[in-house]
């Protein structure tokens, strides 16, 4: 049976119809608001790291009395590198090593202890629940430096002062990470379908094993790409806690750094660190940070995408 696919003779002409020189006009017109938004950006988080980037690659001289957003040489780079790895023999290593280890160990726990907290605080009702959830958000809202004597206490009654674990442990236990997994198993996650896997016989652990959790891709990116970025840039804590040098963490290291620095501290003597050296290392301790990033990012977009989409 033959179908007539001719639209009507309005839709056609509309269909035809050129825009108005207005809408074409206002489609083209830059929006004011934006664009000075995105020069305040450019001003005050681009330049910066575009300095950074810079003063790594010349000599103190240049970096005082050169133009600041001018390339030194490869050379100077070069020189800096040789000075910066040669401090405390290759002790700028050391510092990344242990960050590295400090954070990832603490991430691993974090990941298995956060996210089944979560869970169990949205989706089990217990005596205590609500006097849980509201010690967690105090807890998350407190500034850290508020935790360290607490924790320094802690950590000195078990005998854990110096060792690694006095980091990893305190590292380890994320209320943020238990809040946000549980709001996001507290919204996204249909009960219904909790009950319909508990009614097929799967056990509390198989509904959160294989129900649940494969839904959580999101939220266990962003806790864990959080809980990594607040590990790698802790300072207050390792520094109470870690009193020898090769136990620092890079973030401890680059004080150390600042303090070798001959025109921040004056009583320096033979170690001293020059300025370009220390732009170098601040690169280097934030790269891990920037890859992590550059890594997880397409899996964040993909799990939030996959969450947010219902059959």
């Amino acid at each position: 049976m033959p179908t007539d696919t001719r639209l009507p003779a309005q839709a056609s002409e509309s269909l035809r119809r050129p825009a108005s020189p207005r809408r074409r006009a206002t489609r083209k017109l830059p929006n004011p608001l934006a664009a000075l938004v995105l020069a305040l950006f450019l001003v005050f988080f681009v330049l910066p790291v575009g300095w950074l980037l810079l003063a790594a690659t010349k000599t103190d001289d240049q970096l005082v009395h050169g133009n600041p957003l001018s390339f030194g040489s490869w050379h100077a780079l070069a020189d800096n590198w040789t000075a910066l790895t040669s401090f405390q023999d290759n002790a700028i290593f050391r510092w990344l090593g242990n960050s590295a280890l400090y954070s990832f160990v603490a991430l691993a726990i974090t990941l298995c202890v956060a996210i089944p907290a979560g869970y169990a605080l949205a989706m089990t009702e217990f005596r205590g629940r609500r006097t849980l959830l509201v010690a967690t958000l105090v807890v998350m809202l407190m500034p850290n430096a508020t935790l360290v004597v607490p924790l320094f206490l802690e950590v000195n009654a078990v005998h854990l002062i110096g060792s690694m674990w006095s980091i990893i442990l305190p590292y380890s236990f994320y209320p943020f990470g238990v809040y946000l997994t549980y709001i996001y198993f507290s919204t996204a996650v249909p009960r219904d379908l909790i009950a319909a896997a508990k009614l097929d016989g799967c056990s509390s652990f198989g509904v959160f094993r294989h129900v649940a959790l494969p839904l959580a891709t999101p939220i266990v990116a962003l806790v864990g790409f959080f809980s990594f970025v607040a590990n790698w840039t802790n300072y207050f804590l390792p520094y109470v806690l870690l009193p020898e040098s090769d136990q620092f963490p890079v973030q401890v290291g680059l004080g150390t750094l600042l303090n070798s620095v001959p025109q921040f501290n004056p009583t320096v003597g033979t170690t001293a660190v020059e300025r370009p050296e220390l732009a170098l290392a601040t690169l280097l301790a934030i790269t891990p940070v920037l890859v992590v990033f550059l890594f997880s990012q397409r899996f964040l977009v993909a799990g939030m995408l996959a969450g947010a989409t219902k059959e």
